[in-house]
Order: structure tokens, then C-alpha cells, then sequence
């Protein structure tokens, strides 16, 4: 069963390898990963475990108010996504994005230093679910292939692990 909610893709983002990605208008995303995408160390970021990244773009605004100039795309997320509460994901929860991708959380994605450029005192650990829980990326696997566009609605499986708040 899918639960609906108010969750969105907010931006496709890609790169041929490092950071900051920059956003997309639509992607087709395979079980490797978002096409036309790259990742510039292979041996730490690829995979099928690590096909995908997903960052909350409430985080990044949060960050920003703390005045980090991160902004979407720039810690290497594929996808920002709006809308969910992100210190409630968790590897094993699986989402939908727009009619067919689906998608299972596998683990949180260790802070690069190639991200201290946009942290202040490159403070770029900020982002380190172990020493800040709920502000981490996360690293996804693709279930089914799709193609998404930004505004696509976001969906939480309910049968996958994750406990929704009503």
C-alpha cells in the first residue's frame, strides 16, 4: 500500500564526476543510476546499493539559515526531494517517485570533504548522520526504473519499514 502525501521531486541533479551536480528538467533513471550522471571516485559512490543519493531540501534551506551557502545539487544529491520529514528515513523505507520509480533507502551517505566548500569553517560534517542525526543524505537503490521530472509527487511505501506520523 502507497501512502499519499505532499512530498515532491524538487530537482534532478547530475554531473560528469564532483560536485556541485547541476539540476535536469527530466531523467530517466535504470538500476545503475540517473542517466547521463557520473561520479568522479567509483570505488567510495557507485554501485546499485548506491545508484542513487537523495537529499531534503528543507535541510538545505535549514542549512542555509545557518549560513552554509549549500544549495540543491551542491553535496552531490541526484535528487532533492520537499516535503517529507527527514529525520524519520531510514535505509530499508521505500518511496515512488512519479508513476513508476521505485526506490529503497540503503544507507547514509558519509560527508565528503569536497563539500567543505559550502559549509561555513568547512564544516562540511554537519551533514554526518552520526554526529548529526536527521541531516544526512541518503544512498537509495533503484526497485523499478522510471523517468521523473521536478513536481513529480513523492510517495512512502507503507509496508516498507518506515513508521508514519499521522
Amino acid at each position: 500500500m502507497i501512502l499519499p502525501n505532499k512530498a515532491i521531486l524538487y530537482q534532478i541533479n547530475i554531473s560528469q564526476g564532483g560536485v556541485p551536480k547541476r539540476p535536469i528538467e527530466l531523467a530517466h533513471i535504470s538500476f545503475e543510476g540517473v542517466d547521463g550522471d557520473r561520479q568522479k571516485n567509483q570505488t567510495l559512490h557507485s554501485g546499485t546499493d548506491h545508484a542513487l543519493c537523495l537529499y531534503s531540501l528543507e535541510c538545505i534551506e535549514a542549512l542555509r539559515q545557518e549560513g552554509h551557502s549549500i544549495a540543491s545539487g551542491s553535496a552531490g544529491e541526484n535528487l532533492t526531494i520537499s516535503g517529507l520529514d527527514w529525520s524519520l528515513l531510514k535505509p530499508g523505507d521505500q518511496l515512488r517517485i512519479g508513476d513508476t520509480l521505485q526506490i529503497e533507502l540503503t544507507q547514509y551517505a558519509i560527508p565528503c570533504r569536497h563539500n567543505a566548500q559550502w559549509f561555513l569553517n568547512k564544516s562540511y560534517k554537519r551533514i554526518s548522520h552520526k554526529l548529526h542525526p536527521g541531516w544526512s543524505r541518503v544512498y537509495a537503490k533503484v526497485l523499478a526504473e522510471g523517468t521523473v521530472q521536478p513536481g513529480d509527487a513523492v510517495f512512502i511505501d507503507v509496508n516498507s519499514p518506515m513508521e508514519i506520523q499521522v
